[in-house]
Parts: C-alpha cells; sequence; structure tokens
C-alpha cells in the first residue's frame, strides 16, 4: 500500500486543534450500533472504512458476524446512501479498480475511486460530491462515518464538520488555538440530542480488530485520544448517560457440556 502522506501529517495539525482525534461515538464494532435511531435523528448517510471495520484487512466478504447489522444498515438508509471509503479498494493502488469491483459485489454498496489517501482533503471532497449527486442529495451534516482508525477515518469526519463550516485549513488552526469547543462540538441534552446533528457528520470509532494488524499504531492512537479527552471537559466531548444510538447486546449463550452415561 503507498506511503499515507495525509495520514502522516495529522500530528502536525494536532499542534493546532489535538480535538480532531476525538469521536463522537466509540463502539466496539457496528453491531453495537442502533440504525434506526440514527435515522430517525436525522442521519441519512453512512461512510464506512472497509478493514478490520467490515472485512477481514485485505479481504473483500464481510465478517459474518456483521451480517445483520450491515444488511440493517443498508436497509434503514437505503441504496446507495451507504458508501464504502477504503484506502485500499477504490484507491490509487487498486489497479483498474478491480478490488473495488469485488468489494462494491461483495458488500453490496458503492465503493469510492478517489486518487488521495484518507484523510486527504481530496478525498473529503470526493465524499462531498458523491452524496451531493444522490437522486435525494444527503447533506454532509446528515451523514454517519464510521471506521477502525483514529488517524484517518476519525479526522476525515472532523475535517468534514470544518469545511461544512466553511473554514479554510490555515484559518481552522487559528481558530481552534483560540476557540474552546475546537472541532467536536458539544452534544445538547437528553432531551433535545437529536438535534446534535447541527454539529456535522457523527464520527464513530469502532475499537474491535477483526484480525490484528498495525498495533504499534492502534495503541499510539487510542493513547492521544485519551490524553485529549482528559484535558478537554466532557461536557465538549460527549453526553453523559447511555447514547441513543447505542444497542444492548445479548450475552452470549452459554455452552453447556453434555454428559453421556453408560451402563456396563
Amino acid at each position: 500500500m503507498p506511503l499515507n502522506i495525509p495520514g502522516i501529517l495529522v500530528p502536525f495539525q494536532l499542534l493546532f486543534n489535538p480535538r480532531i482525534l476525538l469521536p463522537n461515538l466509540t463502539v466496539k464494532d457496528i453491531r453495537h450500533l442502533d440504525f434506526v435511531a440514527l435515522k430517525k435523528a436525522g442521519y441519512r448517510g453512512a461512510v464506512f472504512d472497509k478493514d478490520n471495520c467490515l472485512t477481514l484487512p485485505n479481504k473483500d466478504q464481510l465478517v459474518p458476524e456483521l451480517r445483520d447489522a450491515w444488511d440493517e444498515c443498508r436497509r434503514t438508509f437505503g441504496e446507495g446512501n451507504v458508501l464504502i471509503v477504503s484506502n485500499s479498494a477504490g484507491s490509487s493502488s487498486d489497479t483498474a479498480g478491480i478490488q473495488a469491483e469485488s468489494v462494491k459485489r461483495s458488500l453490496q454498496a458503492p465503493v469510492l475511486f478517489h486518487s488521495t489517501p484518507k484523510p486527504g482533503y481530496s478525498c473529503i471532497h470526493s465524499i462531498r460530491r458523491y452524496f451531493s449527486s444522490l437522486h435525494a442529495p444527503v447533506r454532509i451534516e446528515q451523514l454517519i462515518i464510521v471506521g477502525d482508525r483514529v488517524f484517518t477515518d476519525v479526522v476525515l469526519a472532523n475535517r468534514l464538520r470544518d469545511l461544512e463550516r466553511g473554514s479554510g485549513l490555515i484559518h481552522l488552526c487559528f481558530r481552534c488555538v483560540f476557540e474552546r469547543c475546537g472541532t467536536v462540538g458539544r452534544e445538547n441534552n437528553a432531551g433535545s440530542r437529536h438535534r446534535s446533528i447541527d454539529n456535522g457528520p457523527l464520527a464513530i470509532w469502532t475499537t474491535g480488530v477483526w484480525k490484528r494488524e498495525a498495533t504499534l499504531m492502534r495503541w499510539c492512537e487510542k493513547k492521544l485520544v485519551d490524553i485529549v479527552q482528559r484535558r478537554a471537559s466532557r461536557d465538549e466531548i460527549e453526553l453523559e448517560g447511555p447514547s441513543p444510538f447505542l444497542k444492548v447486546l445479548p450475552p452470549p449463550p452459554v455452552q453447556t457440556r453434555s454428559w453421556r452415561f453408560w451402563r456396563r
């Protein structure tokens, strides 16, 4: 995979705007998301990472355990409103778009073709163009962005939010030095949390890993998120109490040992 220059440059932006690392919601995997509740709140489209979020790394098939959740997501948001944005399939390293076509058939969802890796601004503009070109256009603030990497997926969501506010990169850096809220807008109280959609796309970080890879980088990302969260006031990051967008999964069935008795 080619060197991800936009991802490598993210730490420099942290000097001006550390909150660009913060997700709005953290889940183990997409089975914990209530897509119906998200749709009722006003979210109409979704952007998903592929590797270790929906599939095993370098594989095109959906992780079997996610089948029900994935079907619910596609059924809830509708055909074309769920987009796969990967730094493998559909990227400049995907010769002739062969992997993108394979992923599209396997996941039954469109794959974005983009020449710049996430979270590059060129990729961000491609996402905006895709959703604005739909028969029923989806605004950026009506999107959820789901992925397992902070430096790519979470940063991409927060950059989308800032670009939607009309901020250039230089202006954004100066603004985040003086503004208290940074890029992650304060969530509303429990009675009006659905109006948090006005703050832009919802950044959702999946922490479960289906296959170990980039272990050191993941550890660094988690530590940086923890540091920024500790330094930020709690009410600037997330709402106290359970999120209305989360599902409580039933515990796995307890396996009982079967006993056999024989007579001599």
